[in-house]
């Protein structure tokens, strides 16, 4: 095998033995090759659409193929390579339609190669064979290190971009030309193309990614209303208890609908914390705050919870034998071992809650707050602008992303304890559990800390950003704002690219720069955006306010 799309890839190199995140070389195996089917299918469905004849089911397989692929979701090798045949089939009938509809206009089809027609074997080990002749480390050995890692950071930013597409998608907002671009970006990656337009095709990824996290801001507000800021609790509630984790909303929605009247509080953890801002969601009185931190630490966390553990989307690690009866997955999130849930009838989930324990015992009341949107700041955002005009906030500091265990994330818990007080930080995705149960106070009513939500909140926060730069009569990059991001896996990669394509300059970025970008990909980042790799919150927080 060899990984390395994650920040904590072995070495700052790549895992090439077993994945630092507990992927096997197998499952790495079969992740390749389901991208690999990804594109043949994509080939097809790229012609098929210029001829009137798009599949929507290519559309969906490979939104969710390519989130089944990020990093912290599906560990299950035989899962994923049942997913690979089911794609083998996608990818026969997309050719069917599109040579029926060539039929109908009296064209001829184009002949394709590579991933459109490879033969893909049932046999497991023959699978295996051939992964590792497409595999990263191939390309490397015909088209280099810096055009392959290039090549894979579009890959990343499609996966992310697709994690975002895939929720909006469950909540019924769709957008065609969007399931066009993934068509003719993963046929693009077929081919080898200069660095200069592997660049360009990285950067159209960032446009278009903002346009799903539209679409996904549009799902989310349109079905639970504008997130509220809300005063959350963060500590437990004597009785039956169920945590929540991941990052998919209609998940929750749909167990908290199961849990009613049932007698079991409802915590959320890691990226679901936000959701407890949604009106449509807070409404529920059984869902009654939030339990531990990041994803990182939950196997510590879950251990110590006394009921039932849910697992949405990504995020999980490997199970602890000593919850591994309680927790449970769905959607794509798998773990070999660990029962999933299918089609959301969570009765499983609610069994468990109500044979555990529970907590015995109210601890004491600790509260922080959330739901700080767009919606919520842009309706002050008059105070906001004459609260910067009069020099009572001095500089915007948007601290987030992905959380993770790698030492040196303290950087981002002691630059925000050293932003002063006249500075008002923004936050979003899990990276904000470094500092967000920290006391920031206020300034003239205006939380000092303004946590905008999930990752894919960056929308969010682009927007807030905007109408700022349209209030003062500015750019961006002329705001006194400044961007210190932290990244784990693939939608990460999404935002920075879509940060890139909105020409943000200077960012910083740790705590380590990413493994499949070489010193030549970097420079060219460097030279032309500004990006900087953190150094001691001391000497970046100096250099920022300069």
């Amino acid at each position: 095998m060899f990984c390395y799309q994650c920040e904590q890839t072995a070495g700052g190199v790549g895992c090439d033995r077993f994945g630092v995140c507990g992927k096997d070389p197998e499952t790495a195996a079969m992740q390749d090759l389901l991208v690999y089917v990804t594109k043949g299918i994509s080939m097809w469905a790229d012609k098929a659409r210029a001829v009137g004849a798009g599949v929507h089911d290519a559309d969906v397989f490979v939104v969710e193929a390519l989130f089944t692929t990020v990093t912290n979701v599906n560990f299950d090798a035989r899962v994923v390579s049942s997913m690979v045949r089911a794609g083998v089939d996608i990818r026969e009938k997309t050719r069917k339609a599109y040579v029926d509809a060539c039929s109908k206009l009296d064209r001829v089809p184009e002949k394709l190669e590579g991933p459109a027609v490879e033969e893909i074997p049932d046999d497991l080990e023959q699978m295996k064979n051939l992964a590792a002749r497409i595999s990263i480390r191939e390309r490397m050995e015909t088209r280099g290190r810096t055009e392959t890692g290039l090549e894979e950071l579009i890959t990343y930013g499609l996966k992310g971009a697709a994690a975002y597409a895939d929720h909006a998608r469950i909540l019924g907002v769709e957008d065609d030309d969007i399931y066009g671009f993934f068509h003719e970006t993963l046929a693009f990656l077929v081919d080898r193309h200069p660095v200069e337009e592997l660049f360009a095709k990285a950067l159209k990824v960032g446009e278009r990614n903002i346009r799903v996290m539209e679409l996904l801001d549009a799902a989310n507000t349109g079905t639970y209303g504008h997130p509220e800021p809300t005063s959350v609790r963060i500590t437990p509630l004597k009785g039956k208890a169920i945590v929540v984790s991941g990052h998919d909303l209609k998940d929750l929605e749909e167990l908290l609908k199961q849990t009613e009247g049932k007698g079991i509080n409802v915590y959320t953890h890691g990226e679901m914390l936000p959701s407890l801002a949604y009106p449509g969601l807070k409404k529920y009185p059984h869902l009654v705050g939030n339990y531990g931190g990041a994803w990182q630490d939950q196997q510590k966390e879950f251990d110590a919870f006394p009921g039932a553990i849910l697992m949405t989307t990504n995020c999980i690690q490997k199970p602890r034998d000593s919850y591994k009866d309680r927790i449970f997955t769905c959607g794509l999130v798998q773990w070999p071992g660990v029962v999933h849930i299918e089609n959301r009838d969570f009765a499983p989930v609610i069994e468990a809650a109500l044979a555990a324990e529970g907590f015995t015992e109210d601890a004491p009341e600790k509260r922080i707050m959330v739901g700080f949107g767009r919606n919520a700041v842009l309706s002050v955002a008059d105070t906001v602008v004459n609260a910067v005009k009069s020099g009572d906030i001095r500089h915007f500091f948007l601290v987030g992303g992905c959380d993770g265990a790698r030492p040196g994330r303290n950087y981002f818990t002691d630059l925000a304890r050293m932003i002063p007080e006249d500075c008002v930080i923004l936050t979003l995705a899990c990276g904000k559990y470094r500092f967000n149960k920290l006391e920031f106070g206020d300034i003239g009513g205006i939380p000092r800390l303004l946590d905008v939500g999930q990752c894919n909140d960056a929308y969010s926060a682009i927007r807030i950003a905007s109408a700022l730069a349209d209030a003062f009569g500015c750019g961006v990059n002329d705001l006194p704002l400044s961007f210190v991001l932290s990244w784990y896996e693939q939608k990460a990669v999404a935002i920075l690219l879509s940060l890139l394509h909105l020409d943000v300059k200077d960012i910083r970025l740790g705590p380590t720069l990413p493994a499949f970008l070489t010193e030549d990909a970097l420079s060219v980042l460097v030279e032309n955006f500004g990006i900087k790799p953190i150094t001691t919150a001391e000497s970046d927080l100096a250099e920022m306010l300069a």
